[in-house]
């Protein structure tokens, strides 16, 4: 196995084959890639032939020196969020680039998961590439800056972001927000609200995510 970019933790296809289709699964703030690869074991025996790829965001987190953030949450200043978020989406984008290279797979077999922050640098990162991936499943997240996103719609992955009613970490309202985002821009995109849900994945957004999933890639 080569060495990538970010440093991550890899659950090989359950098959024990040649992986035919990749799903990355990122983190939030202050989590890991093993903190998020607890969705990808329960999803592994579904999806017996796919690779789950977790990689550990570049930087440290500022309020947990044993976990990693994406970027740096000093500031509520778009403009400011955007640009520290443009180191991470740059290393985020090469690791797309190196999986793709390792496992000899097109962008259509892969899919990228992402909740909280690792949502945001996700759809920032996959919708500015050159190609397009298969899909994003996004849990409690946001675009992180709507007027640059839209400056920079490259890429067009079917969508599906979800997000609990009771979230006090990051608003529902960018549910909604970003739900309309993408409609305007034409983007195929689906989105579910979670009832008595706070900041996390529930087991019906797992569910869901899985369905989702094994509809497009399989």
């Amino acid at each position: 196995m080569s060495k990538f970019i970010l440093e991550t933790f890899l659950l090989p296809p359950l098959s024990n084959q040649a992986p035919k289709e990749i799903i990355i699964l990122c983190h939030g703030y202050g989590g890991d890639g093993k903190d998020i690869s607890v969705l990808a074991n329960g999803w592994r025996r579904f999806l017996p032939n796919a690779v789950f790829l977790c990689p550990n965001a570049p930087e440290v987190c500022d309020v947990n020196s044993k976990g990693f953030q994406w970027f740096n949450l000093d500031s509520e200043n778009e403009d400011t969020v955007l640009e520290k978020s443009f180191i991470a989406e740059n290393k985020l984008s090469i690791f797309l680039d190196e999986v793709l290279k390792e496992f000899k797979l097109n962008p259509n077999n892969m899919a990228l998961v992402g909740f909280s922050q690792g949502c945001m640098i996700g759809l920032q990162t996959v919708i500015k590439k050159k190609y397009t991936i298969n899909c994003l499943v996004g849990y409690s997240g946001k675009i992180i800056h709507k007027n640059h996103l839209s400056q920079n719609l490259i890429s067009k992955p079917k969508i599906f972001l979800m997000h609990g009613d009771r979230d006090l970490i990051v608003s529902p309202v960018h549910l909604l927000e970003a739900k309309d985002f993408f409609q305007e821009h034409n983007y195929k995109i689906n989105t579910k609200l979670f009832k008595d849900c706070e900041h996390h994945i529930p087991v019906e957004g797992a569910s869901a995510g899985l369905k989702f999933l094994k509809k497009n890639l399989l």
